[in-house]
């Protein structure tokens, strides 16, 4: 008797054993799976870190092969471009992880691959010394010139290639130098809106009157007005319930059709116009343009916030119609949003690594362009397309001209309750050998046609040839 329970002890001890040991290979096979890339992605992945520790990492490259961050003789980062290119590049410390294209091409730099990455420590023993070369599509002149826009004030700037997607710039200001990171972090990161947040992709703006070539889009897609129609702008719109909204600066446009209306940027219009089109109309147009998308991929832009549609009042449809109300917005997305006019309603998927090449020069990734959504038809994004053009040969957008470029675009003041309004402009540039579209703000700045439509300006110069 005393030995059958003696077995079954053992038996019980060996069961649960056993059930321990196929939990536990069960919880590895996830891990090597469906979290294995999750998991070598993570910039606090200690293997990452020994892996620096030991491999010469490679070289962050602009389109043209400058260098944008490199290794010195003692492992330590060095970045030539210094603050103009940390949205961009990120950083790289051994205290503080990584961000931007150092963290996420970590992998590429250390010259692991995919497949590499899931095989744990045993993936040394197939590397090498040095890690590969990524080279972005990022143009450091654009970004230059955008830095130098910004001029110390808060606010961003994103370029972006029409017909591919490609990002050409992406400023971020205030920035920090990537150089000295580690030393001045514990200042840097206890700044909640300060020089580490990339306001690019991650900073929330009402997009004001940039929202207005949508507005005009959805109106006539949905058939709420056509381009004959006379608007008779007094000045203000009565919204119901004791609620106006008034023009910029006390300004009353008249009678004017929608094309004019655009390039006046007519509060009263847009307003009727939101109105007019309701909750769900205004939201099937939103989410025409992305507005409810996640953009996924190696650019990581904070989604859109939008409002409570279904439950609008005629004064929030009003305000949504003049980018105000609740609607909140990146810079990113709404260089994307331009790109759909500029680029017959499609929008391409926006990207940062244009190719990964080998110490020995093999290119082993060369990115392809792939499409994001279809906003819009190709007659309604050239019709739109010709209402921002007279926005900068007739309207508020002239200090955006460039002599012999057909350049496009829209102002934007929108009013900001913690302070003054932030200043907006959005637009395209026809150049030599390809289509450029921008998104810009000023915080606090004020007027869009005057703090943010002449930085576009500089940045067409510079890619200009």
């Amino acid at each position: 008797m005393a030995d059958w329970k003696i077995k079954r002890q053992i038996l019980q001890a060996a069961s649960f054993l056993l059930v321990l040991t196929g939990l536990l290979t069960a919880y590895i096979i996830y891990l090597s799976t469906w979290e294995a890339d999750s998991l070598a992605n993570n910039s606090l992945n200690m293997r990452g870190a020994a892996a620096r520790a030991d491999i010469r990492r490679g070289a962050i490259l602009d389109a043209k092969g400058r260098v944008l961050a490199q290794n010195r003789a003692d492992g330590s980062r060095s970045y030539p471009m210094g603050e103009s290119m940390a949205a961009v590049t990120g950083y790289n410390g051994e205290k503080i992880g990584s961000a931007g294209v150092e963290g996420h091409a970590n992998r590429e730099l250390l010259g692991l691959s995919d497949d590499l990455s899931h095989l744990g420590p045993a993936s040394q023993l197939f590397q090498l010394e040095q890690g590969n070369d990524v080279k972005l599509t990022i143009e450091s002149d654009a970004q230059q010139a955008a830095y130098d826009g910004l001029d110390g004030r808060k606010g961003a700037v994103v370029v972006l290639d029409a017909e591919t997607g490609a990002v050409l710039a992406m400023v971020s200001s205030p920035s920090y130098d990537p150089n000295d990171i580690e030393a001045n972090w514990q200042a840097l990161s206890k700044q909640a809106d300060g020089a580490l947040l990339n306001r690019a992709v991650q900073g929330m703006y009402p997009p004001g009157s940039t929202i207005k070539p949508m507005i005009a889009d959805a109106a006539l897609t949905e058939g709420v007005t056509n381009e004959q129609e006379i608007f008779d702008c007094s000045g203000t719109l009565d919204v119901g319930a004791g609620e106006t909204i008034r023009e910029s600066h006390g300004e009353v446009h008249g009678k004017v059709n929608l094309r004019k209306a655009l390039t006046e940027s007519c509060n009263v219009t847009f307003g009727t116009l939101g109105m007019r089109l309701g909750d769900e109309k205004l939201k099937k147009s939103f989410e025409r343009f992305g507005f409810d998308k996640e953009l996924g991929g190696e650019v990581l832009m904070e989604g859109s916030h939008l409002p409570a549609f279904g439950k609008l009042g005629n004064g929030d449809l009003a305000q949504t119609g003049i980018g105000q109300s609740s609607l909140l917005v990146t810079p990113m997305h709404m260089a994307l949003m331009a790109a759909a006019f500029a680029n017959g309603g499609v929008v391409m998927k926006p990207y940062l690594v244009q190719q990964v090449i080998t110490p020995g020069g093999t290119v082993i990734q060369d990115t392809r362009p792939t499409k994001w959504l279809t906003a819009t038809t190709p007659t309604m994004a050239a019709k739109i397309d010709s209402f921002m053009e007279d926005v900068v040969t007739k309207g508020t957008g002239r200090a955006a001209q460039v002599s012999g470029v057909r350049v496009t675009g829209k102002t934007g003041t929108a009013e900001n309750a913690a302070g003054e309004d932030h200043a907006w402009f959005i637009g395209s540039a026809e150049l030599r050998n390809r289509r450029i579209v921008f998104a810009i703000i000023v915080e606090n700045g004020g007027s869009g046609g005057t703090q943010a439509a002449p930085i576009a300006r500089k940045v067409i110069l510079s890619l200009q040839n």
